[in-house]
């Protein structure tokens, strides 16, 4: 009768501790998600006003701050999460009761070759990197991230500016 009983412990004993630890990870993974929902709750907002860029301390060149501000401008606009998008100085955006403000500051920038980028694809990338802060109406602090856009192979130096709106509109999309 020993004999019957050890098999029986042998295979009783992994089925207890499994479902133990399968009661443990679902409790720990309903905590973490009463935590997640609560940081994945979105903001609103039904407009949003875009600043021109910012170049900082970094030698910027004037083509790629204006090549920013407007494909900000047009990625934000394609993402459908504001009623309206407004351009800096826009007098209707004052009036806009829950308007948020985009804002960009270079941090960081590296003009490529697109003649070296089309030989070898090890040289010639062009790099930036920007701060993205979002406001709301009263100032606080609703986002605040570094950027990096860059065109690494064939394109044009401006393509970094479009690989950045990209970014930056994803950020928006995830967070309103």
């Amino acid at each position: 009768m020993q004999h019957h009983s050890r098999p029986a412990v042998s295979v009783i004993f992994p089925i207890v501790l499994t479902c133990a630890l399968l009661l443990i990870a679902s409790s720990l993974s309903g905590q973490a998600g009463s935590g997640d929902s609560k940081s994945a709750q979105k903001l609103s907002a039904s407009s949003i006003q875009i600043e021109p860029t910012d170049p900082g301390d970094v030698p910027m060149p004037p083509e790629f701050r204006m090549a920013i501000y407007e494909s900000l401008i047009a990625h934000i606009k394609k993402t459908g999460k504001f009623q309206h998008v407004y351009r800096s100085g826009d007098k209707d955006a004052a009036s806009a009761p829950d308007l948020v403000t985009l804002r960009t500051t270079a941090r960081s920038f590296t003009k490529g070759s697109q003649k070296k980028r089309e030989v070898t694809t090890v040289t010639g990338s062009t790099k930036m990197t920007l701060n993205v802060h979002i406001t709301d109406h009263a100032g606080q602090l609703l986002v605040d991230r570094d950027v990096q856009g860059k065109v690494r192979f064939l394109g044009e130096n401006l393509r970094a500016t479009y690989d950045f709106s990209k970014k930056v509109a994803t950020i928006v999309r995830d967070t309103f």
